[in-house]
């Protein structure tokens, strides 16, 4: 699922209106609409106040807006799954460090 279409979904739920969660954020109205449709993206700073605002888990919502951000960087290469074992592989060799 898409990040902002995922945002969306929540202030729907919880039948917010966009003003509401962009006052919580401390951006415009017409920000949020277009992180709601793809348009502009969130901030990580930002993701982790929507996970606040929404009471939802903050690691899932960044592994959705992490993923996006890879998405972006690798559609369109012939070669993305090679570069993703790649980054893959050198994540756990640094997390074995720590």
């Amino acid at each position: 699922m898409q990040f902002g279409k995922h945002i969306r979904e929540l202030r729907i739920q919880r039948k917010l209106l966009q003003k509401h969660v962009a006052a919580a954020l401390d951006i415009d109205t017409p920000m949020l609409s277009k992180i709601e449709r793809g348009d502009r993206k969130a901030s990580r700073a930002h993701v982790i106040l929507l996970a606040k605002f929404f009471k939802i888990n903050e690691n899932e919502l960044l592994s959705l807006w992490l993923g996006e951000k890879v998405y972006d960087v690798l559609k369109g290469e012939k070669v993305a799954f090679k570069a993703m074992d790649f980054a893959e592989e050198k994540l756990k060799t640094k997390n074995k460090k720590k």
